[in-house]
């Protein structure tokens, strides 16, 4: 055995992905120092993404202020890589759900501080942004993003609207005169591990609204808007917004990136595993390790070990996934290339308890897996 690569996502509420690199590369060079391991923190689009972009690729860190997902000034920041040109940014650090978790309230909120990073990346020169859509508090449809751009929603009497879910509901036209023409010579990437529409029974409200704060009256009223929304977009500007996949991403950020920016909506994972090379990476790989906080059949929708299976899978490299926990019908995940899974829970215990053991049973996992393949190496080497 001669080379592992570790790809892993972040165990949310326990480890990031760095430190989950970090203890497993530990584990493996205890039991064979010659073993050669490659470390690549990954992110699906939501908190983290930044640091695992530059951990895996190299850059520096931009912060400045913005609006936060209740308008007030807060503290944020984005990543620009290596090459000068490439900024990555979390929407979660503008406008994201934990910053007002003591505060929620997906009418009011707004994605204006997002569009403040993305206007910064601009006049940084960027050419190429590439946008974490998770962990939103919002559900504004994106207009508070194109309206730091410079789009106009205006209401029957020409006002401009509340730029935050209710606003929505008000919107009579669009005006994209005064719109950043710069975001339109620029290649701007959404990174979304959901495929959720703008409205509908499986929309940005009534799926993820919720969690936001939302009760059953809200849901509806905010779903209502979103599809007054679509239907004012496909009016004025000629795009039919309501079904598109990813569009519900981030209360509709999804959609706003996609027509007020030209963004292409791509599982997170996907697109830093192109911009790291992978296939490059793991050609020469005995394996690889990667996993989440929990693996179960919803995981097939764009989440981290199922894009790394898939990309594995076409370089023939097998893929063990290390996950918090396993859930219901984890069959399904074999199909897309994982080899095996495992959980890292040694005991029967809640949550709370378990997370505060978690890197120790982490290592200890891996260790048992480490164990297995070099005896197993060694089995080989006697047959020959």
């Amino acid at each position: 055995m001669k080379k592992i690569v570790i790809t892993p996502d972040s165990f949310k509420g326990t480890m990031n992905s760095s430190e989950i690199c970090d203890i497993a590369e530990n584990a493996i060079k205890r039991l064979n120092p010659g073993i050669e391991t490659v470390k690549i923190p990954v992110a699906d689009g939501g908190e983290g993404t930044v640091e695992a972009f530059l951990k895996a690729v190299g850059g520096y860190m931009i912060n400045l202020r913005v609006k936060g997902p209740l308008m007030d000034e807060i503290d944020s920041f984005y990543g620009i890589l290596d090459d000068g040109v490439t900024a990555v940014i979390e929407m979660a650090a503008a406008s994201g759900l934990p910053l007002i978790e003591d505060r929620k309230d997906p009418v009011r909120a707004s994605t204006y501080g997002t569009g403040q990073l993305i206007l910064d990346a601009l006049n940084k020169g960027c050419k190429k942004i590439i946008i974490g859509v998770g962990g939103s508090a919002t559900n504004d449809g994106g207009i508070g993003m194109a309206a730091a751009l410079g789009v106009r929603f205006l209401d029957s009497k020409g006002n401009e609207v509340e730029l935050n879910g209710r606003g929505l509901g008000n919107i009579e036209y669009i005006d994209i005169s005064g719109k950043d023409k710069r975001i339109d010579s620029v290649q701007v990437l959404a990174a979304c591990d959901v495929d959720n529409p703008l409205y509908g029974p499986n929309g940005a409200a009534f799926i993820y609204a919720p969690q936001k704060g939302a009760d059953e009256e809200t849901v509806r009223f905010l779903d209502n808007n979103l599809r007054h929304y679509a239907q004012v977009v496909e009016r004025d500007l000629g795009i039919n917004i309501g079904n598109m996949p990813g569009g519900g991403a981030a209360g509709g950020l999804g959609a706003a990136l996609a027509v007020f920016a030209g963004a292409r909506l791509k599982p997170g994972i996907n697109i830093m595993l192109d911009t790291v090379n992978f296939q490059e990476i793991i050609k020469d790989a005995d394996f690889i390790i990667t996993g989440e906080g929990k693996i179960d059949g919803q995981s097939l929708r764009g989440k981290v070990p199922i894009g790394i299976a898939q990309e594995a899978k076409k370089a023939g490299v097998p893929v063990i996934v290390v996950a918090g926990d396993v859930g219901d019908d984890i069959e399904k995940v074999y199909e897309s290339g994982i080899s095996a899974v495992f959980s890292i829970n040694r005991l029967a215990i809640p949550f709370e308890k378990a997370r505060l053991r978690s890197k120790t049973d982490y290592e200890k996992t891996i260790e048992s897996i480490i164990r297995f393949a070099l005896t197993i190496e060694k089995g080989l080497h006697k047959q020959t």
